[in-house]
């Protein structure tokens, strides 16, 4: 079936995942509204990209940046693994959060129904669950990341209310070399260095970032998936699995254990968050019909590494 080019906004473009969902869109004949903190350009911009000026600390959102928008995707936020947490960088990744996202959803809910929203979330959610299989139907965990999650999937309150198609994209691990938890693996997993952490048998809910992107538009274009999403491959690996795959790609050995005591010390309060368990399988998407290009391990590996030279 012929796509019928859409125009999409994004919060957090130019991160990781928003500059190569921004790509991927208009590769496929889509226009992307970026919206930025800064004073937008009105030039020089690439083909296909606009950008709205929007205030995120301030709840603000000007709704008729919105007037020719289709959808809105949501991923604007404090880094989670940008900084080690303190309790006034805590505060950021949760004002952050629930701040941006009440500006998004008040301004696409001045729009009614009109606009699709997929709006950031994570598999944090669950909190630590250990082995326990947790598909999108899995209650709220315990800890500081599954309290964020819950108040930011609380604030689309507002576009849910005026009849908008609102889905939480719950983003488990992105596999990329470009940011996250593996461009910081990977440096040591070249030197045979990135073993364990921890005892190592934590469950990732991993995904590649070429999976991710296209999960985004596939929520994009199926307005009638609404509620959360588990944006994860379908088999979750333990972490010892995910550095032992990787090093096999490299032809190193991953053995060497992250001590928890030393992670703790450099990590500070998301050690915690690093070394908990979420087997998160993505329920929803495989039910609605959406087919991954890695969902084996070894397949995002090799991809993983590819992508890295």
């Amino acid at each position: 079936m012929a796509h019928t080019p859409k125009t999409v906004a994004i919060t957090g473009a130019s991160g990781m995942i928003g500059s190569q969902l921004s790509q991927a869109l208009r590769d496929r004949g889509d226009s992307v509204v970026h919206f930025v903190r800064r004073e937008a350009a009105t030039s020089g911009l690439p083909e296909g990209v606009t950008e709205a000026q929007w205030a995120p600390a301030d709840r603000e959102l000007d709704p008729r940046h919105l007037d020719n928008v289709d959808a809105v995707v949501h991923l604007a936020g404090a880094g989670i693994g940008d900084h080690r947490w303190t309790d006034d960088y805590k505060k950021s990744i949760r004002s952050s959060r629930v701040n941006g996202t009440t500006a998004v959803a008040e301004a696409v809910a001045s729009h009614g129904s009109r606009i699709r929203l997929v709006s950031g979330s994570a598999v944090g959610y669950y909190g630590d669950r250990r082995d326990d299989v947790l598909t999108e139907a899995s209650g709220l965990g315990a800890g500081f990341l599954a309290e964020v999650c819950r108040d930011w999937e609380a604030t689309t309150w507002a576009a849910e209310q005026a009849g908008a198609s609102v889905a939480h994209a719950r983003t488990g691990i992105v596999l990329s070399p470009e940011g996250g938890a593996m461009a910081k693996l990977m440096p040591l997993a070249k030197f045979g260095l990135a073993g364990p952490l921890g005892t190592g048998k934590q469950y990732w809910a991993w995904i590649t970032l070429h999976d991710h992107v296209r999960s985004l538009m596939f929520l994009i274009d199926h307005p009638d998936i609404t509620g959360p999403v588990n944006l994860t491959c379908p088999q979750p690996s333990q972490q010892v699995e995910v550095v032992k795959a990787l090093g096999d790609q490299l032809n190193r050995p991953a053995v060497i254990p992250a001590p928890t005591v030393a992670l703790k010390v450099a990590l500070g309060q998301m050690a915690s968050e690093i070394l908990g368990s979420q087997r998160a399988l993505p329920t929803v998407l495989s039910d609605n019909g959406f087919d991954w290009d890695h969902a084996e391990l070894d397949q995002a590996t090799a991809w993983l590494v590819e992508q890295d030279k």
